[in-house]
């Protein structure tokens, strides 16, 4: 028998057999969970920092958008890799699956090649066009151009890490996550603080912790998809970049990049206005995003784990499959971030006490939290038809109802509001926001299930 027939009469898996609810949580708890320590080790990352001094903290808030950029091209890539080799195990082709997975090894080994270089040149500069103070300056180029220039491990992690999840094996790629961030809790203190005959690093210590961590994820995760992965074949030899493949990978992903992107674009621009009020608001706005990913990382791991479902579904053309698990995932979205919006409001001053807050962080912080966190509940409907677009190859619609949040509604919002000379008003900004990305979700979702999924 010919070795395509071989290919074509492959087991049917999980993702097309399994009962929706159980398959929802096989594949998502464990990137919930990954994803959550993820969060968690950021958080205790900046609690670290902010023994330094507030300084180091607002070094390392200023420091998140070219950070949240890195992130976004090694997820975005892996969000088309994850959609295209999802939809090619569907359709049972065994050999697009690992041409999938060879141009998203060589896009991921380009990307990091450019932000090393990157990492030689643009710190300084970057730090300086946002604050006059030397002191945030510095502690800022120390961190950041450890992050970039020794950021092998953290493109590394994701690619393999995102390989696990799309065939389905994500208690793995939980593994490998979990290796990592343990990695980089242990040595956080170790390193920032000079502990158990380790140097007295700093605010360096905490970058070199982080990208350790990334190094530890990334080898764990490698070895796991060659010894575990039995879904795609890693063909080095002979192989050749495809513009075909390269395109249907970036069909999917390069929207989600953009939309990253947008995301580094606008958190620049908001700290900018908020460094016009003081530097404590730009370190209270850092903060909030490190207690918020606690509450969201869990929520985009469950909605991560709902991509190859759909995708995988759609191209087995299971319209029964799809809509209930958009439904299930919508669902335990909204039940997680209305804990997070109930911590939020309720636990305020003990959040910021996590951080050394000072008076001043509390009077700007516990206004920020609460006001914040009011649009949790209408976020994770947004992430999760989000989500969905991905899956479905509407990459091009996720990042438009992403940017109409961000820059058509949020920034402006955020710019007038500051025009009142209060920077607490700033905050409404994002409730503002998040009430036009539902609107513009359900009626690109409408759109979607009219044109793709009624008629399956």
């Amino acid at each position: 028998m010919e070795n395509t027939q071989n290919d074509s009469i492959v087991k049917e898996n999980k993702m097309g057999t399994m009962p929706l609810g159980k398959l929802l949580i096989d594949i998502s708890l464990p990137m919930m969970i990954s994803m959550l320590v993820q969060a968690l080790y950021n958080f205790v990352d900046s609690i670290f920092v902010s023994k330094i001094c507030e300084d180091a903290l607002t070094a390392v808030s200023l420091a998140f958008p070219i950070q949240n950029l890195m992130i976004s091209t090694a997820v975005g890539t892996g969000v088309g890799v994850n959609a295209l080799l999802s939809m090619r195990l569907g359709q049972k082709d065994k050999r697009a699956v690992s041409d999938s997975a060879m141009n998203g090894i060589f896009l991921y080994s380009v990307t990091c090649i450019v932000f090393i270089v990157l990492g030689l040149f643009i710190p300084r500069i970057y730090f300086e066009s946002q604050t006059s103070n030397p002191a945030i300056v510095e502690y800022g180029v120390q961190y950041l151009s450890i992050c970039m220039i020794v950021c092998a491990g953290l493109y590394g992690a994701i690619l393999f890490e995102r390989l696990l999840q799309s065939t389905g094996l994500t208690k793995l790629s939980m593994i490998s996550q979990l290796a990592g961030a343990i990695t980089n809790i242990v040595f956080d203190p170790l390193l920032i603080f000079g502990l158990a005959g380790f140097p007295k690093l700093g605010i360096a210590g905490a970058a070199w912790a982080t990208v350790l961590g990334q190094f530890v994820g990334f080898g764990l995760s490698l070895t796991l998809n060659l010894i575990k992965n039995k879904e795609i074949e890693f063909r080095i030899k002979g192989f050749r970049p495809s513009l075909t493949v390269i395109a249907n990978i970036y069909k999917v992903g390069a929207p989600s990049i953009l939309l990253g992107s947008i995301g580094s674009v606008l958190t620049y621009l908001i700290n900018l206005i908020l460094g016009s009020f003081t530097s404590t608001a730009i370190a209270v706005y850092g903060v909030y995003f490190k207690i918020q990913s606690v509450i969201f990382m869990p929520v985009f791991g469950l909605n991560n784990g709902i991509v190859p479902i759909v995708a995988y579904n759609y191209g087995a053309r299971r319209k029964d499959r799809i809509i209930k698990a958009i439904k299930l995932c919508a669902f335990a979205a909204v039940i997680i971030m209305t804990a997070g919006l109930l911590i939020f409001e309720i636990f305020p001053h003990a959040l910021l006490k996590l951080f050394n807050a000072s008076d001043e962080m509390y009077a700007i912080g516990v206004p920020a939290l609460r006001r914040i966190a009011l649009h949790f509940p209408v976020a994770a409907v947004c992430i999760t038809l989000i989500s969905v677009f991905q899956a479905l190859g509407k990459g091009l619609l996720s990042m438009i109802v992403s940017f109409v949040r961000q820059i058509i509604v949020l920034l402006p919002a955020a710019y007038l509001l500051s025009l009142t000379g209060d920077v607490n008003n700033i905050w409404w900004a994002f409730i503002i926001a998040e009430t036009a990305s539902v609107v513009a979700s359900a009626i690109g979702m409408r759109l979607v299930y009219k044109k793709d999924i009624k008629n399956l």
